[in-house]
């Protein structure tokens, strides 16, 4: 069977010791799908496709140059990028897998301590030959709010006790019993949530409730010495507002890695801009253990499906129509 895997952007997926478990199958990674030359031939003779998170959009026009194509495989939790009704239509089985919620813990948790002590001005001042240009603040006893607190909200939650912070959440009815659960604060209010933190992280999934549903007016709360994470989503955040909000202060600093239109290869993104704004290029989930984490789990759900057993597939109805 002829699989590929696009958007492999660091070639990852080909090295990872995982690609074994497709021995039988010729696998063809690709870098930026957008950037190859001559795609089409690769896609034309594409029975499977394995996807890389949300890279890589799957609409009605990709399906339509890939008229062999039998299965999708997604590497974690199957999204919006997939068009579940179009691969229905056109008999293409779309299967999602599992990972692992340490990476995109630990990166929120490197941006915000890098915030907090402004590690990269002081580090590029440093590699043009300045000395101390700047000087951070200490996380210890600090307040962590929390928005939303699933797997990831709760691993940084231990982050921030072990480093001496207080933990408070917002989100859902559940998500803030949860929090009480644990020995944390749930504000009783989403005004005094944002207000009162001097730290926010977003850990909350993408959804038509929660598109767009931070504000300017929410942002706008925050302490001018306050500082806003963003590992999630971008779509979380109302179109402009954060831009607009850090101009006006409120919060004073934000780190962000995650973007409404990705790959960005330029340095007109208007964050990029920004003095006060840390940008990264979606690293959350990008290490090794969760690179094979995602990849085992997304070629294991192919063998079994080859073997026989669908129970992995999330559009059934594909099953019964002609690929």
């Amino acid at each position: 069977m002829n699989v590929l895997i696009p958007d492999d952007y660091q070639g990852a997926a080909a090295a990872m010791p995982c690609l074994q478990m497709m021995a039988e199958h010729k696998v063809t990674c690709l870098g930026d799908l957008t950037r190859e030359k001559q795609p089409d031939a690769i896609l034309a003779q594409t029975e499977c496709l394995v996807l890389i998170r949300e890279r890589t959009p799957v609409d009605k026009a990709l399906l339509g140059k890939m008229p062999n194509l039998r299965m999708i495989s997604q590497t974690g939790p199957a999204g919006r990028h997939i068009d579940m009704e179009a691969c229905t239509a056109a008999g293409v089985v779309v299967m999602e897998g599992t990972g692992s919620p340490h990476a995109p813990a630990e990166l929120a948790w490197l941006l915000i301590m890098s915030g907090f002590r402004r590690l990269h001005e002081a580090v590029t001042a440093f590699q043009d030959g300045q000395w101390q240009v700047n000087s951070g603040r200490e996380l210890h006893g600090r307040t962590l709010g929390i928005l939303g607190f699933g797997k990831l909200g709760k691993r940084v939650a231990g982050f921030a006790q072990a480093f001496g912070m207080q933990v408070q959440v917002w989100g859902s009815e559940r998500a803030r019993a949860e929090a009480i659960e644990a020995g944390h604060t749930a504000c009783e209010t989403r005004e005094a949530f944002f207000a009162s933190s001097d730290v926010i992280t977003l850990h909350l999934r993408l959804a038509d409730q929660t598109r767009g549903a931070i504000t300017f007016e929410d942002l706008s709360r925050m302490k001018p010495e306050s500082m806003l994470v963003n590992t999630s989503r971008a779509e979380l955040i109302a179109p402009g507002a954060l831009e607009r909000a850090l101009r006006f202060g409120r919060p004073g600093y934000a780190a962000v890695d995650v973007y409404e239109s990705e790959p960005v290869y330029h340095r007109q993104h208007p964050l990029m801009q920004l003095p006060n704004v840390l940008c990264t290029p979606h690293l959350g989930y990008v290490a090794e253990q969760s690179y094979d984490a995602y990849l085992r789990s997304a070629f294991g759900n192919i063998l079994r499906f080859l073997s026989g057993d669908h129970s992995m597939v999330l559009n059934p109805g594909a099953l019964n129509r002609p690929g």
